[in-house]
Parts: structure tokens; sequence; C-alpha cells
């Protein structure tokens, strides 16, 4: 370096001049504030949002409007405060620019992995699924079993609460009026997909958020694919004899996937494995990959757009409204549909809950479930707030305490926080959305009835953890 040379002189001093700044900055903590107005006033501001929350299916309020709100107000009275009260301003700064660029991370992956779930839809993929298994003349229990079953496996790759919806779909086609049966299948349906989301980094969205922190290697996910299908089977098993023993009414539909439809499959599949291999080989973030995997979707809507004359006309006018009528394949049609909801509620809980962190409350919290009542009692209630309360927040206020646990006790709060919702309707979203999709027949009662049943398979699931995992603690 030539430093006879003014300009660089000049930049020199100047990166020097900053050095004592920075020190500062690295070394200054944030000011436990769990004690002040401001502390009270943002646990209220985040009680009352997520009061909202929990009532939206009578309101009718988007979750995302509540907390996004919320998160606004906490983080503006955070940055209001340090200003008032001399301290340093790049404190709040630095803080919500963190817990930003963890929301993009996951975004994004979530967004890529909807845009190829829609577009599966899209191509009628799910709709072909439904008609085979209305047309398959399976009584109601065999139908509880085939709908529990599929969720179960599905639900790893296309998440939880795309898997319910469509499993949700079936059960209403062939159920049609026997209340009963419907009530059942959606509770089982519930109960196996969140089940099968906790043993996959792509089934939900806190075995997400633990894979990308790099707690836990995308292998070692796995370990839980035992406790999680005793999840399921416990309380299918005791719901079994309750389901009516008939038959439905076939209606003898059949759909036809379109074009490209298996080629998207597969290509679905090459993106997680980028994201793994990007994420394990190459140590990079699994979104990376992910958006990566979307390029690959690009490049084949492209070719599907050039090449939209070669769809299948409809066979008659009456079939239009089976197979729809051929366009052009436009990749930013799925990306357009994806469930921006969930990805600006979960903007809105990573900001509150990062605005709590920052004000001491999780550190307060970690001092008392994971040093008072220890690790595995901890995790176990964390499955039972989960009932209640959205496992996102839940999950990201354990990874924002990092409390020092070995392995075995974090697959255990994945698992805890993964099936713990399917105690009460409102406790995941699959929960929330057959709400809706089976108004009437599906109902929270109707869901409480069983939760002594479910609570038992949640207990046989980390019983069998401890069992089968005992070498990972």
């Amino acid at each position: 370096m030539n430093l006879s040379n003014p300009i660089m002189k000049s930049v020199l001093f100047a990166l020097l001049a900053m050095l004592p700044g920075m020190a500062v900055a690295v070394d200054a903590m944030p000011v436990d504030l769990t004690n002040s107005t401001v502390g009270f006033f943002a646990i209220g501001i985040f009680v009352v949002a997520y009061i909202f929350v929990m009532a939206e299916e009578f309101t009718h309020l988007r979750k995302s409007k509540p907390v996004i709100l919320a998160a606004g107000i906490i983080w503006g009275m955070i940055a209001w405060t340090y200003q008032a009260s001399g301290l340093p301003p790049e404190l709040p700064e630095h803080a919500i620019r963190h817990n930003l660029l963890e929301y993009a991370e996951l975004m994004l992956f979530l967004l890529v992995a909807m845009t190829y779930v829609n577009s599966m839809e899209e191509r009628q993929v799910f709709e072909a699924l439904r008609a085979k298994l209305v047309a398959s003349g399976f009584g109601f229990r065999a139908l509880f079993w085939i709908t529990g079953i599929l969720a179960f496996f599905i639900s790893p790759v296309a998440d939880n609460l795309t898997t319910a919806l469509l499993m949700c779909a079936v059960v209403l086609a062939v159920g049609g009026t026997n209340t009963k049966f419907v009530s059942l299948a959606c509770i089982n349906i519930v109960v196996a997909a969140n089940a099968g989301g906790a043993f996959s980094p792509f089934g939900d969205i806190t075995t997400l958020m633990v894979w990308q922190k790099g707690i836990v290697d995308f292998a070692a996910f796995f370990a839980l694919f035992i406790p999680s299908a005793v999840n399921f089977v416990v309380p299918a098993a005791i719901m079994h004899f309750a389901v009516p023993n008939e038959h439905p009414t076939s209606t003898g539909e059949a759909i036809k996937m379109k074009r490209g439809a298996w080629m998207i499959i597969g290509l679905f599949l090459m993106t997680i494995m980028t994201a793994v291999s990007f994420h394990n080989f190459l140590h990079l973030p699994p979104v990376i990959g992910m958006l990566t995997g979307l390029a690959y979707l690009q490049f084949f809507g492209y070719y599907l757009k050039k090449t939209a004359h070669k769809e299948d006309p409809p066979a008659s006018i009456d079939s239009c409204a089976d197979i729809g009528t051929p366009a052009a394949f436009d990749v930013f049609q799925p990306v357009a549909r994806a469930e921006w909801d969930t990805l600006f509620f979960f903007y809105g809980v990573v900001a509150c809950v990062g605005g709590l962190g920052f004000l001491g409350y999780l550190s307060v919290a970690s001092e008392i479930m994971y040093t008072q009542w220890g690790a595995t009692n901890a995790n176990i209630a964390v499955g039972g707030i989960s009932a209640v309360v959205d496992n996102i927040p839940v999950m990201f206020a354990v990874l924002t305490m990092n409390p020092d646990m070995s392995i075995g006790q974090w697959l255990l709060v994945t698992l805890t926080a993964g099936v713990g919702g399917s105690m009460l309707s409102i406790g995941s979203a699959a929960g929330v959305a057959l709400m809706g999709q089976a108004r009437g027949q599906y109902t929270f009662f109707g869901h409480l009835k069983w939760m002594p049943v479910i609570a038992l398979g949640y207990a046989a699931s980390i019983a069998t953890h401890f069992w089968v995992n005992s070498a990972l603690f």
C-alpha cells in the first residue's frame, strides 16, 4: 500500500478514527427494560395483538394485521426510549436489522416452496389425487386411514397447512353430509399433518427455523420419524372405532393432470436436494439453494409458455370446468398466490418476539424455564403452550433464548412445538384452516372432545423419543 498517496492517508486515518466507535458499538449491550413502563406496555401490545390472532376465526381479521402493527409500535417505543434516555441509538437499529435478516431468509425459503406447491396445484396434481381417492370405492374407515397416512407423508414435503387443506377436500368430497365422519377425519388429518411436518425441515415453519439456524443437521430430523408416527397412530387407532362403518357414494369423477405436472414434481425434489446440498456441503444458507431451484421452475415455465399450443384441448364444453381452459403457464401467478398473509404474519411475529427479547423478557423466560425447570420440563411445556399460542412465536422465542442443550433436547422441542398444536384446533395453522374449510362440521368443540386422546399420543411420542433416541441426550 502506498501511504505517500494523500488519498490513501485520508482513508486510513478515517478508518482509524472509526475504530473506537466501532469498539463501543460491539461492546455495548441492550439495557434490561423488563421492569420499565415501555417493557410492560410492549407486553400488553403483544398480548392484545395475539388475542386478535387467536380470534381470527370469529373476527375474520387476517392474522398478519395485528402483529405487524404491534411490531411497529414495540420497536418504535424501544427506539424512542433509547433516544430519550441517551442510550446508544444504534443498538435497536442493529437488533431489528438482525431480525429482518432472519425473516428474509425464512420468507424467501417459504416463498419458493409455496410457489412450487401452487404450481403443482395449477397443473392439477392435487385435484387428480383427490378425484382418484373419491372414486376409489373405499369405506369411511379406510378413507380415514388413507387420508391420515397421506397427510403424514405428504406434509414433510408440501408443509402441513397445504397437506391438511388437500386431504380435507377429499374428506368433504366423500363425506358429504356425514358430519361425524368429516369431523373425525379432519381431526385425524390435523394430527397427522402436524406429526408428519415435525420430522422434516420442510414440514413446518418451526422445523425450518431450527434447520436454518444450523442447530440440527438435515438428516438428524429423521430421528423424529418414529416418535412422530406414534403421535399420529395412537389417537388415530382410538378414533378408528368411532368412525362410521359405512361406504360413501362414488362420483366416478376423473381428472387428468396438465402437461408438465410430473416434471414440476421432479424439479421440486431437485430444489430440495439443492437447498440441502448448499447447506451441508457449501455451508451456504439453505435459502440460496431454494432460490436457485426457483430458477429451475422459471426456465421450465418458459418452456411451457413457448409450447402452450401442445396443451390438451378440452374434450367437450362440459369438461372445461374439470380440466380448465388451456393457457400458457406463468410462473409469477403461483408466486402471486402464495400465502402472503402467513408470510407477513411471520414477519410480525419475528419482529415482536425480537423486540421482547431486546427488552430482556426472553432472558427472564430462559432463566425460569431452562435453568429452574430443566430442559426436559421446559421443552414439554413448549408443546402445551403451542396448543394455545401459535408455535411460530414459541419456537422463535426458544431459538432467541438459545439455551445450551443436547441435540436430543433440540429435537424434543422441535417435536413438541410441532405436534403440541394438535391438541386444540386453534393450536396450528392446519387446524384453523380446516375450521374454515369444513365450517360447521369440524369445530373447536368437536376437536376439544378428543383432546385427551390426542394428548395421550403427545405423551407417547415424547416417551418414544426418549426411548429410541436416548443416545442423543
